[in-house]
Order: structure tokens, then sequence, then C-alpha cells
């Protein structure tokens, strides 16, 4: 039994150190690619090399990296995400496989430039060879891709109908929920593909505030992440963090947010939108000028003090 043991814990260390030897190796391999590409992606602000819900993963300007991850919680029952910015080459390896890493950056690049998607083992592998699909297996009278375009409708779910009002209104529900919560994804997507591509920039700019009211603060951080704090309707007068692209888009509109961004910019560094700093001035000149106009002149009370009737009698004396 000692001798089983001790093979066992021969194999644990020598595995061990197979594992911290291949993560040392990748780490470096993956380092020295991003050494000989990063004023590449500097020029194009960042890639988003996976984005398939619930996984994203983007590198940013400054070849930081964004995770976002997706868990049940235990507690709640309910599904939360989770944006971790991954700052060394160590870390990502520990959570991507280098493989995975490089297909991405290959695909998304592709992507990103408009080409076509590197061959698969499908009519386009032929296509790239020059070899007609005819000139291989004779083609049978079904149409392969029509059988699999039925295959994948008959999966969908089937259109939504209903008997009476009670039982629509019920589907119609559903149905605005389900959507709202893809247009959620859609939006916090958007956010968090903005903060991958504005990390170098925000290094720079540092911490910028966006919104600063008595129930919401919203800021844009060093580190180009939005990072807000809100006093919901409910919570009496408890300040809720809202540290996530997921939960920043439950009280804001991207739209919104992206507009106050530029104003405050705007008013920070007026150089960068002269023509609304122009506007500003003239608005306040318009209002000083305005306030000029409609103030009422101030009367000389020393000429217009009328005479008293005392005054009138003394003068229509005669002196002695």
């Amino acid at each position: 039994m000692d001798g089983h043991n001790d093979l066992l814990g021969e194999l644990a260390s020598d595995a061990g150190l197979e594992r911290s030897d291949f993560l040392v190796q990748s780490t470096e391999q993956l380092r020295k690619f991003l050494d000989r590409h990063k004023e590449r992606i500097s020029a194009i602000g960042g890639l988003t090399l996976i984005d398939e819900e619930p996984d994203y993963l983007s590198i940013a300007p400054d070849l930081t990296f964004r995770s976002r991850s997706r868990y049940l919680d235990d507690v709640t029952g309910e599904w939360v995400s989770e944006t971790e910015v991954i700052e060394h080459a160590s870390e990502l390896v520990e959570l991507y496989n280098p493989a995975d890493i490089y297909a991405a950056f290959a695909e998304a690049s592709r992507e990103a430039a408009g080409f076509a998607a590197e061959p698969t083992g499908e009519e386009d592998v032929l296509a790239a060879a020059g070899i007609s699909l005819t000139e291989t297996v004779a083609p049978s009278s079904e149409d392969p891709y029509a059988a699999a375009a039925d295959s994948w409708a008959a999966g969908q779910s089937l259109p939504l109908d209903a008997d009476d009002d009670e039982a629509a209104a019920h589907r119609l529900y559903d149905l605005a929920l389900e959507y709202q919560e893809r247009s959620q994804r859609n939006e916090a997507r958007i956010l968090s593909e903005f903060e991958g591509a504005a990390a170098g920039l925000s290094s720079v700019v540092g911490e910028l505030i966006i919104v600063d009211d008595d129930d919401e603060r919203l800021v844009l951080t060093g580190t180009g992440a939005f990072h807000a704090e809100v006093i919901p309707e409910d919570a009496q007068g408890e300040w809720r963090p809202l540290n996530s692209a997921d939960e920043l888009v439950e009280f804001y509109d991207p739209t919104d947010v992206f507009g106050d961004l530029a104003d405050s910019l705007a008013e920070a560094y007026p150089s960068v939108a002269p023509e609304l700093a122009a506007a500003g001035d003239g608005e306040a000149a318009d209002d000083a000028a305005d306030d000029a106009a409609g103030a009422e002149p101030v009367a000389d009370t020393a000429e217009a003090e009328p005479e008293s009737a005392d005054d009138d009698e003394a003068e229509d004396e005669p002196t002695a």
C-alpha cells in the first residue's frame, strides 16, 4: 500500500512540475507574441477576441485583457456576471488554453478586417484548393444545406399564439421580458467593448466624473472601466454599487452614458469640442446682454425728488 501511495505522490509531483513549466513557457510565448504586435494592437484600438454569451474576452490598446464570466449564485438563484481586468499574460494562460487564445486572435483579426473565414472541413476547403464539388462525390438530389436549415428551423420555438386575450397577455409578457434580457445583454456587450478600447486612453486622462448627483454617481476610471453608485427607489437611501456592465445597463442607457461622457470631456477639455465651447461663450454673452437690457434705470434722487409744498410757498412770498 505504501508503495502504491509513493507512486501516486511521485506522479502528482511530476505533473505539478510539468504544469508549472508549461505555464512558464506558454506565458513567455504569449508575451513575445504580444510584444511583436503591441503597436498593431494599439493602432487598431484593441480587439474583441471572444464574444459568445456568456464568454467574453478582449484586449485593450495597453495589452491588458478583459474577461467576463457568468455563474449561478447559490444564494439568490440568479445568474451573476463579473468582468475582470487581466494585466499579465501569466494570468491569462491560467484561465484560457493558449491554443484557444491564438485561435481567437486569428479569427477576430480576420473578421475585423473583413476577410473570409478560414476554410473548414466543408465545401470551402475544396473551393480554396480549386476542386469542384462534382469532382469528389456526386451530389444527391437533396440539398444538404436546405436540409440543415430545415433541421435548424425544426428546433426553434413554434410561433406564439393564444386562444384568448388572457393567455395572449401572459405570453406577450414573457416575450417582453425575454427581449428585455436580450437587449440588456447587447447593451452590456457594447459597454464592455468600449471599456476595452478606452483602457489605454483612460490611463492617460485619469478618472473622469460623468454624473455626480444626490442619488447617483458615475465615473470612468483610469483603467477605462465604468463604475457607478445609485440609490434605487426601494433601497431606503442605501447606495448600491454597479461594478459590471451587466449591472450598469439595469439603470443606464449606453447612449446616454456615452453622450454624458462626451459632455464631461468637452467641459474638462474645451479644446476637444471648440464649437461647443464657442456656443457656450455665446450663450453666456447673450444672457449678460439680456440682463443688462432688462434692468430698470436707477433714478437720480436729487433731480427726481419733487419739491415740497413748503418750498413753493417760500418762493411765492415777496422779499422784504
